[in-house]
């Protein structure tokens, strides 16, 4: 009998990034759902193409489409997020990954780099204390937002997002995570994300929930 165990297994599906976060993030959701999930195939050959999108599923989408005519007939996906603050009117945004670059702070060809993924992160997590320096606790609210796409042969077949809720405190928590995670406060847990498992960050964070209800697209 054919089953849903079965039609999972049977499917592969790969991540358009470089990001080792990123690729944790997703591996740790797709084995939650017995997905076969690796990254594409010389994705570090391929040249980036310019991320030039004025949304999350701009970015994505100009993403999944380029990276999925380097693998023929397989499922590609790929995806954009990032940090939403209040008190900021939704900054850092498509910006999350060069908001300290675009304060001068870095040098822009550094952002998003990964071999300085852990430099970057340090800058924009100063970038972004220094913007809500005096602004209080309660106005601190913030989201972590990801929208994925998947594509084949360069057609767009399915586009899912995910978010989750939570405060930016005034100083870090935590080792784990990447990004801003030591600044985004959980408070039904009274954790950062940078101080949750990876079990507990997929059940409830923005990508675990957008891969959760992708692989529903894809079910149906």
């Amino acid at each position: 009998m054919f089953t849903r165990y079965t039609f999972l297994m049977s499917l592969r599906l790969y991540a358009a990034t470089t990001s080792q976060g990123k690729l944790r993030d997703f591996r740790t959701a797709a084995e939650a759902h017995a997905l076969d999930l690796s990254p594409l195939p010389g994705i570090k050959e391929i040249p980036a193409p310019e991320e030039d999108g004025l949304t999350f599923a701009a970015n994505a989408t100009l993403k999944a489409v380029y990276y999925s005519r380097f693998a023929p007939g397989e499922l590609v996906l790929a995806d954009d997020s990032g940090l939403e603050v209040d008190a900021l009117d939704g900054a850092p945004g498509v910006r999350s990954a060069r908001f300290a670059a675009d304060a001068g702070l870095i040098e822009s060809s550094l952002a998003g780099s990964p071999g300085a993924n852990h430099t970057t992160d340090v800058w924009n997590n100063m970038e972004l204390l220094l913007r809500l320096a005096g602004v209080p606790a309660v106005e601190r609210t913030a989201r972590y937002r990801c929208v994925l796409v998947a594509a084949r042969d360069g057609t767009v077949l399915h586009t899912a997002e995910g978010s989750v809720e939570g405060l930016i405190l005034e100083s870090p928590r935590g080792t784990g995570g990447f990004g801003y995670d030591p600044l985004f406060y959980l408070p039904a847990l009274d954790r950062t994300m940078a101080e949750v498992d990876l079990e507990t960050k997929h059940s409830l964070s923005h990508r675990g929930r957008a891969i959760a209800s992708l692989l529903a697209m894809i079910q149906a």
